[in-house]
């Protein structure tokens, strides 16, 4: 029987609840199989949000209450889960804005961005794992504090948050290969998403000579060329960042960092 998307959510929240049950009681063998149940989920529930936006020949021949363009019915913060979730990667808001402008109705601004990680983690200090998401930071793989900046989401696994000498190259590289994956799935790009890939492409050498050439297949292809020079050494300094920080830090630091004080003493 299909799963409606509040089932998925209380799914999705259960899952990552007993990943860290897991963790922190040393049953370890268990996780694998509990990442590979959560990423399953979380994939139905993308597909479920994929199906809501596009509807089936029933509901397209329904009468419409026609929105202008730059209206959306989602909340801000649903806004921004669903640019990170096409991204893939951890985000500054520019990023997030100029993807949603590319591909998403409804205005994103930058500066009200600023706070929004902030209202998540009072929101997580006082009801601990209540909503199926929260909109987290990605930490610096040295210090575990909070990389200033950039949002991530925290069903995320760990390692994919954090930050270390290559990440922002790989990241650039993988939420690349995720926008040109998506347009190659949609069709025809709309005027800003083709500049928004032209942006992307200009900085990935044989992605693209020209605007015009600036395709999704080509910047794939060199993305992933690229990639695979720097994934191997990224993703073992990230893995090992994130196998600290379980060890180091509480549920409240692991999502949205350590304190730089304690980071300092630390460090000292």
């Amino acid at each position: 029987m299909a799963e409606t998307m509040d089932e998925l959510e209380d799914l999705i929240s259960g899952l990552r609840a007993q990943i860290r049950r897991a963790l922190s009681s040393g049953q370890r063998v268990e996780v694998p199989a509990l990442r590979a149940e959560l990423r399953a989920a979380e994939q139905r529930w993308d597909d479920a949000l994929h199906g809501i936006e596009a509807p089936d020949d029933d509901q397209a021949h329904a009468p419409l209450t026609v929105l202008p363009s730059s209206v959306s019915l989602l909340p801000m913060r649903e806004q921004v889960h669903q640019v990170l979730t096409l991204l893939g990667v951890p985000a500054a808001p520019k990023l997030i804005v100029a993807v949603h402008e590319a591909f998403y109705a409804g205005d994103l601004v930058s500066a009200k961005l600023t706070s929004l990680r902030r209202d998540e983690e009072r929101s997580f200090r006082s009801a601990p794992f209540s909503r199926p998401y929260y909109l987290c930071s990605a930490l610096a793989v040295d210090q575990l504090v909070s990389v200033r900046g950039l949002l991530a989401v925290s069903t995320w696994s760990l390692d994919r948050r954090m930050i270390g000498s290559l990440s922002p190259r790989v990241d650039f590289l993988s939420g690349a290969i995720r926008l040109a994956e998506h347009v190659e799935r949609t069709g025809d790009p709309g005027p800003q998403a083709s500049r928004l890939l032209w942006r992307f492409a200009t900085n990935i050498p044989g992605a693209a000579e020209s605007f015009d050439a600036a395709k999704p297949a080509a910047i794939i292809s060199a993305a992933r060329a690229e990639l695979e020079v720097h994934d191997d050494s990224d993703r073992a300094q990230r893995e090992a960042a994130a196998d600290t920080a379980r060890h180091r830090l509480d549920d409240v630091q692991q999502l949205f960092g350590a304190s730089p004080l304690r980071a300092v003493r630390s460090a000292t």
